[in-house]
């Protein structure tokens, strides 16, 4: 699938470079599309979905790029990971500076809306309202990273200087796109009598999702984006954000959400050209441990998602304890210095991921989930805690966990294999699903302080190497869970940064507009540590 997609969006780049030929300019060649070619739209889109699953950075190959892939450097800073070798695994410190952008969705964008009007005859396409999506997709990517952004006017090829909107305008624009995509995408699956194509799957997407599907996923991610206002939510009326959030949730018709895993807007592996992350090739498994973050969370709670995510730790079970035994498995903290992390690796005292799970196809055990209805589940539940809507959070916060296990595939008296850093299997547990709902840490404690922490608490563990960088964004509005901070292995002024500095294109190419939103919001500093308006 790589490969083609490298081939194809090679060819549409250049359909892309707009105005680059003037008098006295060589000559286009004749047998290279141009931007007035005839892309197929199904191509453009597929440029899209492959982008949203890589992140930001893409075209502009910034150095501070991370993909959005599961088990690399994001996998650290979500604190699900942490590496005590950093020739092969990196360092863990929280190193922001300059963040890359999401703008490459837009160029695209633009073109698809256009072809799909030109070759469809209608500007209520099923790309028309994904156009909308990944816009609002684009402008949330790169605002909840610096701030104040380019938003209206960004996109343009004849404005080199875009000017910036306040965050909150961002968020507004950003809201009302997907409200937008949402009635379009309604007239797309039923465009006159007799038509349906709610079973119909999108050409052109890589996630293979029909068109239901992708108005699900709208209309969750739109869910998100209000939860993640949470805290400008009584402050801001005009935004709306909580009567918002009630009528999606009251309105199931008109806003369909995901209903379950097999809606997840997730990015599928294969043996050939897109081999999962870890596969047998990958060798280096030894030197990256589980976090402690995640690991005391599901140990304390004797979760058996444990025993997906990890091995027990080479020295507990040399001192005796069994492999069902949850105090076996250790993460290590991110706040410790490499130094010490490989030290204490070395004495066999952390959890390693698990093998048997992770490196033994190509193919990979899970899709990479971008959008997945257990965050939803977690979503809805504390939109209800917080009094947004009406509803029961212990029904909700209940239905994500369970859909989280699912997801791993575990069941009730499921015997699973445990093995050790090289997959050699050590012994047996029995998963024991009842046991952990059941369990004073995880039954759910009413809507009040208790209960909100629980909700993020599974929250944050349903998103283990899913979900991009949810769990950090989660972390950084709530404080929950709490991670690893404050220590000499964070970065060297030991507190985990808030917010990246903005793009080097835009402090070159866009110099004032930079310089005063830069003044308006951190006093002229460009520092990663200044809350933006989104977390004050």
């Amino acid at each position: 699938m790589k490969l083609n997609i490298i081939k194809i969006t090679s060819v549409i780049a250049i359909a892309l470079t707009l105005g680059s030929c003037q008098k006295g300019d060589l000559l286009s060649n004749p047998n290279v599309a141009n931007e007035n070619s005839n892309i197929p739209v199904a191509l453009l889109l597929n440029h899209l979905t492959w982008s949203m699953y890589r992140g930001g950075g893409v075209v502009e190959k910034t150095s501070n790029a991370v993909g959005e892939e599961p088990f690399g450097q994001l996998s650290k800073w979500n604190q699900f990971t942490v590496s005590t070798n950093a020739y092969y695994r990196a360092t863990n410190a929280y190193a922001f500076s300059n963040t890359a952008t999401a703008y490459d969705l837009l160029r695209y964008v633009k073109q698809m809306e256009s072809q799909a009007q030109v070759q469809l005859g209608t500007t209520n396409s099923v790309y028309s309202a994904l156009g909308r999506f990944f816009k609002a997709y684009s402008f949330v990517w790169l605002t909840q990273r610096v701030g104040d952004i380019p938003a209206g006017e960004a996109g343009d090829s004849k404005n080199l200087t875009p000017k910036f909107e306040a965050q909150k305008d961002v968020y507004k624009r950003s809201l009302q796109l997907l409200d937008e995509a949402n009635s379009i995408i309604t007239i797309a699956i039923k465009p006159s009598v007799g038509v349906d194509n709610s079973s119909t799957v999108v050409g052109g997407d890589i996630y293979g999702l029909t068109y239901l599907q992708w108005q699900k996923v709208i209309n969750s991610y739109r869910l998100r984006v209000l939860i993640s206002l949470s805290k400008r939510a009584d402050d801001n009326a005009d935004l709306n954000v909580k009567q918002q959030f009630a009528d999606i949730l009251n309105n199931p018709g008109k806003y369909p959400v995901q209903t379950g895993n097999s809606d997840n807007l997730a990015f599928k592996y294969n043996a050939t050209v897109n081999k999962f992350i870890y596969n047998p090739d990958e060798t280096y498994n030894v030197f990256e441990n589980l976090g402690k973050t995640y690991l005391d969370l599901t140990t304390a709670n004797q979760d058996p998602r444990t025993f997906i995510a990890a091995t027990p730790a080479p020295a507990e079970i040399k001192a005796g304890k069994t492999v069902s035994d949850f105090s076996a498995y250790v993460g290590g903290s991110t706040a410790l210095t490499q130094s010490t992390l490989s030290a204490n690796d070395a004495k066999g005292m952390y959890s390693y991921v698990n093998y048997k799970r992770y490196f033994t196809t190509f193919t990979g055990p899970d899709p990479a989930v971008m959008i997945g209805y257990p965050e939803l589940c977690f979503n809805i539940a504390e939109a209800i805690n917080r009094g947004w809507a009406a509803g029961s959070a212990a029904n909700w916060y209940q239905n994500g966990i369970k859909a989280s296990i699912s997801f791993y595939g575990l069941t009730e008296g499921q015997s699973y294999d445990i093995g050790d850093v090289k997959g050699i299997t050590l012994g047996k547990v029995t998963i024991k699903i009842n046991d952990f709902l059941n369990h004073p840490n995880v039954v759910y404690k009413g809507d009040n302080a208790d209960g909100l922490k629980q909700i993020l608490q599974q929250k944050y563990v349903a998103f283990f190497e899913n979900s991009s960088w949810e769990a950090f964004y989660n972390w950084r509005r709530t404080g929950i869970p709490e991670f690893a901070n404050n220590g000499p292995g964070i970065n060297p002024s030991g507190v985990i940064p808030v917010r990246w500095q903005y793009p080097l294109d835009e402090q070159n190419n866009n110099t004032a507009n930079y310089k005063a939103a830069v003044s308006a919001q951190y006093g002229g500093n460009d520092d990663v540590n200044q809350k933006m308006w989104l977390l004050k």
